[in-house]
């Protein structure tokens, strides 16, 4: 699995979000791979320069995400993008993960992102997004018009999308709660792409799957996000890629 975060991400490894219990996606940072020049962008390896490990015609899948995709308070082969990469291998996918989470990433710094992330020429773009602007009180109606740029952005350029639905506490209100909650199955409806709703709730309930801080999962609460990644990603697969 390669690890990018472009130079426009990086400072945002240092901020902190708030979060309840029952949702993961904190502004909590780390540091992170270098990256190549923002403006060259992370190039694609041809079939004599491919990373050890992976494939002929393997099928590329990024993670566009935050903290939880970055795996904030893990190794980075025990965060769910690492563990999803080792699960489709296991049976039998030949598939090659990027993950381009970036702690306390926004759906604005996502889509900032998006043409820089598009370089790395993705079959599937998983976008786990959109929380960390919840929990600042941004407006849905911001989040979803961003968040539905990159859906857009990434169809144009030929990847199919995974939208990771997340919640947020209740505390914020029941209709700006169910508001965001139901953005995301609006935005996958009217889109026409894939939806995971609801990604994050069962783990963040259970405080055996949450790291001290109360925020970010354990290594176990990786590998259930992970095994929910899996099935909702096979069918957006290509049976071999060109």
């Amino acid at each position: 699995m390669r690890t990018i975060v472009p130079r426009t991400g990086r400072s945002r490894l240092r901020a902190v979000g708030l979060l309840a219990a029952v949702l993961v996606s904190a502004g909590c940072g780390r540091s992170e791979a270098p990256a190549p020049p923002a403006e060259s962008g992370p190039q694609r390896p041809g079939p004599s320069a491919s990373p050890a490990g992976v494939a002929a015609g393997a099928a590329r899948i990024v993670f566009l995400g935050d903290s939880l995709s970055a795996g904030y308070g893990v190794a980075a082969q025990d965060a769910f993008p690492a563990l999803v990469e080792r699960l489709l291998r296991e049976q039998g996918q030949a598939v090659e993960v990027v993950n381009a989470g970036v702690s306390g990433d926004t759906s604005a710094g996502g889509l900032a992102r998006l043409a820089w992330v598009l370089k790395t020429d993705p079959d599937v773009l998983v976008v786990e997004l959109g929380a960390n602007d919840a929990l600042r009180g941004q407006p849905l109606a911001g989040i979803e018009s961003n968040l539905r740029e990159i859906v857009r952005g990434a169809r144009e350029h030929g990847a199919k999308v995974l939208l990771v639905g997340m919640d947020i506490p209740t505390s914020y209100g029941p209709s700006y709660t169910r508001g965001f909650a139901e953005l995301y199955e609006r935005l996958a409806r009217e889109e026409g792409v894939a939806i995971l709703p609801r990604f994050i709730r069962e783990v963040g309930l259970d405080p055996r799957l949450m790291q001290p801080d109360g925020l970010h999962p354990t290594e176990e609460g990786h590998r259930r996000l992970a095994d929910q990644l899996v099935p909702a990603l096979r069918p957006l697969l290509p049976r071999k890629r060109p």
